[in-house]
């Protein structure tokens, strides 16, 4: 009558039938007669997918995503502390919209299989609808920067449409994205961040090996004015004693000397500048040219698409245009013909209704003049009828009056006055007639089976089982002959085959 039912840690019980409106969920309960319960999983699950999404630019790409999928069954908060501070020994229950979303997977999911195909493609497709839509709404730089923005989005979108069905999402792991087979974004991104940083290092090289070059420069430049420093110093210390004027002139060409030296070191610094900004020149012009080369195939494929939308709307609405003119003359054609045929078929069925009517009065009259004919017919049919009847009553009287006279006559010997009436009435005449037809013709045909050596081992069949056999086998050759001679079937060719007429 009952049974006291107890679900497991990760289980919960659903029980329907007497006494309850909808659903009751609990963790164990009695199950009464007239009631049913089952238990169903309230783990989580992990669903992976590969979304194929595109963005707003058209441009096509694969999301891999894991979610851990399961009922919402987040427990209310703890109780307060009472008053001595102590907590109070109470057992966390559900909260009633979390009881509201148990009783919705209790009743939508928990019938199927966790790993079945339908819940695996329900949130499948929950989960690719709101990522197909966020993602044409967004550009592919947003979703490429904006991952975890994108992220958040995507898990608040599936969560409300998750809660239609009592479930809540515990954790949402979005992959890397991946390039969609025909559309390379992702690897022509990677491409020009690997030739940025390229010509990055290109210009560090360039720039160093500058630096070195004016370093050297300078130091030359440095070690050829310390060298003429010296070497005037030596002439004017070696040449004082010749005069104030042969001095002079070697102070005076060492400070040209010197001028030419700073002239040479500003000309090399100068060159080392001009090819330092060449490069950079040389750099920007190049990014420059792939730059403008990409924007112009970007806009002409953006152009492309355009004219490609308008010759097919354009077509589109000339076949709206075509398709409406036909449709409207064949309307109007149609229903012109339509009228003309109702106006042919109502006179034609007046025509019809007025020359069945006269039909069927004509009919009825004929009907109830042949009806009276029969009438009479029969009347009279049933006045022969009752004198038939009449008369074969009182010949079945006298009959009767004749059989209980002659029974009387012979003395109540019922054989007697049967034998009596079949002489009477010829009956041992017609069956000795019919029995002499019976056998008229008949040619029957008597076969003796076994033979004199049969006949004389009589006493070698008794004693060897051999003998009996071979006594068998002699008479299926005359039995077979005479099946085939009486009703014509001939024995399985497995058996053997007769002797065809006239053989040996």
């Amino acid at each position: 009558m009952a049974l006291f039912v107890v679900a497991g840690p990760s289980e919960y019980l659903a029980i329907t039938g007497w006494g309850i409106d909808d659903v009751k969920l609990a963790k164990k309960a009695w199950v009464f007669a007239g009631q049913r319960c089952s238990k169903f999983d309230i783990s989580p699950v992990n669903y992976e997918f590969n979304v194929e999404a595109m963005s707003s630019e058209k441009l096509a790409f694969n999301l891999p995503a894991v979610f851990t999928i399961g009922p919402n069954i987040t427990p209310a908060p703890a109780p307060a502390p009472g008053d001595d501070g102590s907590q109070q020994n109470q057992r966390p229950v559900l909260m009633p919209e979390n009881e509201e979303a148990l009783l919705l997977y209790a009743k939508l999911i928990a019938p199927h299989d966790h790993a079945s195909n339908h819940v695996k493609q329900l949130v499948k497709g929950v989960i690719e609808g709101e990522t197909r839509v966020l993602a044409a709404s967004m550009t592919m730089e947003e979703i490429f920067q904006g991952t975890k923005k994108f992220r958040k989005e995507v898990f608040d979108q599936v969560q409300l449409d998750l809660n239609k069905f009592g479930l809540c999402i515990y954790n949402a792991n979005v992959k890397q994205l991946v390039d969609e087979p025909g559309h390379e974004y992702f690897s022509y991104l990677g491409k020009k961040t690997q030739q940025e940083a390229a010509n990055k290092a290109k210009v560090d090289v360039a720039e160093e090996r500058m630096k070195g070059e004016v370093g050297a420069k300078e130091r030359e430049g440095l070690t050829r004015q310390n060298a003429a420093k010296v070497d005037s110093e030596t002439k004017v210390v070696s040449v004082r004693q010749q005069g104030i004027g042969l001095r002079e002139e070697a102070k005076v060409k060492a400070e040209v000397q010197v001028y030419e030296n700073e002239r040479e070191a500003e000309i090399a610094a100068a060159q080392a500048g001009l090819a330092m900004k060449k490069a950079g020149w040389e750099k920007q012009s190049k990014v420059a040219q792939v730059e403008a080369v990409k924007a112009v195939a970007i806009r002409e494929a953006e152009l492309q698409m355009e004219v490609e939308r308008k010759n097919a709307l354009r077509l589109t609405e000339k076949l709206k245009a075509e398709q409406l003119s036909k449709a409207t003359v064949q309307y109007e054609t149609q229903v012109q013909e339509s009228n003309a045929a109702l106006y042919n078929r109502q006179k034609a069925a007046d025509a019809t209704l007025y020359e069945q009517v006269k039909s069927a009065e004509a009919r009825k009259a004929q009907a109830e003049a042949m009806f009276f004919e029969q009438k009479l017919a029969e009347d009279a049919r049933l006045y022969a009828k009752q004198k038939e009847a009449e008369a074969l009553a009182m010949v079945g009287k006298a009959k009767v009056e004749y059989v209980t006279s002659m029974l009387e006559a012979l003395g109540g010997n019922y054989n007697a006055l049967r034998d009596y009436l079949m002489i009477d009435g010829g009956m041992y005449q017609e069956m000795a007639r019919v029995n002499a037809s019976a056998v008229s013709g008949m040619q029957p045909k008597i076969s003796i089976w076994g033979g004199a050596d049969g006949a004389g081992a009589g006493g070698e069949a008794v004693a060897g089982a051999m003998q009996q056999v071979a006594g068998v086998y002699k008479m299926l050759p005359p039995l077979l002959s005479t099946v085939h001679e009486q009703t014509g079937m001939q024995p399985p060719a497995w058996m053997g085959s007769l002797p065809k007429d006239g053989a040996n």
